[in-house]
């Protein structure tokens, strides 16, 4: 079977890696990919924005399903193109990707559905805001209402700071907003936790922890994501048990009622407060970096598993992990998530050889003439499994350490919550 992936970050590394380990696999096609699927697949340098030249290729080289990583082509309906031209597709149409493409759209399914979720207010302007920060307490939330690759979110300790925010969203810093979406402040911790579904079934997909401010103690900026492990710390069936009844069945009802079954990922972003789960955002496609903590630990063929949810057969298939821990750092270009180079040399990585349950997945990444560049803020991610989150953190900066690339910085607390607590 021809499998084609779209995107070219660590997510999309470690699916390929995933379908490379598949014997139903016999080609892998990554649309445009980096230097890591570069060395088990077939790059394609391709305008993903462009659909119908997404398609031509896929009816030109038989690609038989294609995996949609990154969320921005799910929201602007990449999935209902080319399933026009009968072409199979692992991902959420346009309507149900809105749950990540407007966060207005799913706070507004929280209020009809009742699902948990931070009170809120959506405003056209800072003046209409006012009246509900006058009824609030700081710190307040303001987010921007489209995808703003996880950088939308400021979190205001006073009337400063959030005049900032909001002037920096309606002056277009995320894209044009119309909109802008205010929250009242959870306290708690927080949690990734990820379901697939084939559009009748779904099962869970494994939980893990996102560390997405850019230093150490969770201080600084909002990033992509500075690393993550898995499981959480929190997992536990009587936890499990509240976010699929609260959380999950009312919002993919709510997808039914508006005749658009959910396929593929879905990524439920929660605060855990005083043990309830509180929905902060949605995905709709697997999280970067927690899918390269994730895919690591399923021994299920992975193949199977994508197939099963395009036949609507995922009933059929058992979900089995290893019972190992994973644990995920991101190196980063010096910078990131400001400014940052691009083009620099990553020297001595082919030297570096990755022992039993170590993984190096590419993500800003690029191979010219045998050599390997940095093409973006989030480069390479460094991935151990063990029994012990403090053995798999250890073995990942160990392998950052071995590199010793001048231009990279990452965080050397991962997991400090569940390691040095």
């Amino acid at each position: 079977m021809k499998v084609g992936i779209i995107g070219s970050g660590g997510r999309e590394h470690s699916l390929c890696l995933s379908l490379k380990k598949s014997q139903k696999i016999t080609k892998i096609f990554c649309f445009p990919g980096n230097a890591g699927t570069n060395s088990i697949a077939e790059n394609v340098d391709l305008d993903v924005n462009n659909f119908e030249k997404v398609k031509n290729f896929v009816i030109k080289n038989n690609i038989e399903i294609v995996i949609v990583g990154p969320e921005k082509p799910l929201v602007e309906g990449i999935t209902d193109y080319l399933k026009k031209f009968k072409i199979k597709v692992f991902g959420p149409n346009k309507i149900a990707s809105q749950l990540e493409g407007s966060k207005i759209f799913t706070k507004k399914l929280c209020e009809k559905y009742k699902i948990p979720t931070a009170k809120f207010g959506i405003f056209k302007n800072i003046k209409d805001s006012e009246i509900f920060l006058k009824n609030s307490n700081y710190p307040i939330v303001v987010k921007a209402d489209g995808l703003a690759s996880g950088k939308g979110v400021f979190i205001c300790d006073n009337f400063e700071q959030y005049t900032f925010a909001v002037t920096e969203i309606f002056n277009g810093k995320f894209g044009e907003a119309k909109n802008i979406l205010i929250e009242e402040f959870l306290s708690g911790e927080e949690m990734s936790f990820f379901i697939i579904s084939d559009g009748k079934t779904y099962k869970k997909f494994g939980t893990a922890q996102d560390h997405k401010r850019v230093f150490e103690g969770d201080k600084g900026g909002n990033t992509g994501g500075m690393g993550a492990y898995s499981p959480s710390r929190l997992e536990n069936e009587i936890l499990d048990k509240k976010i699929l009844e609260k959380i999950i069945k009312p919002t993919l009802k709510g997808l039914k009622d508006l005749n658009t079954p959910f396929h593929g990922f879905l990524y439920a972003g929660l605060m855990i407060v005083n043990g309830e789960p509180f929905l902060i955002e949605y995905n709709v496609r697997m999280g970067d970096p927690e899918c390269q903590t994730i895919l690591p630990r399923l021994k299920t063929d992975f193949a199977d598993i994508v197939e099963a949810c395009i036949m609507q057969k995922l009933d059929k298939i058992d979900l089995e992990w290893d019972y190992n821990k994973s644990l995920c750092v991101v190196l980063c270009s010096k910078g990131y998530p400001e400014k940052f180079e691009k083009n620099i040399e990553i020297q001595n990585l082919d030297k570096i050889k990755e022992k039993n349950n170590e993984f190096i997945f590419h993500a800003g990444t690029l191979a010219i003439d045998n050599k390997i560049f940095s093409n973006g803020g989030r480069v390479l991610n460094f991935v151990a499994k063990s029994n012990d989150f403090k053995r798999c953190r250890a073995k990942a900066i160990s392998l950052i350490n071995d590199l010793d690339w001048s231009n990279g910085f990452y965080r050397k607390d991962i997991g400090y919550k569940v390691i040095d607590k």
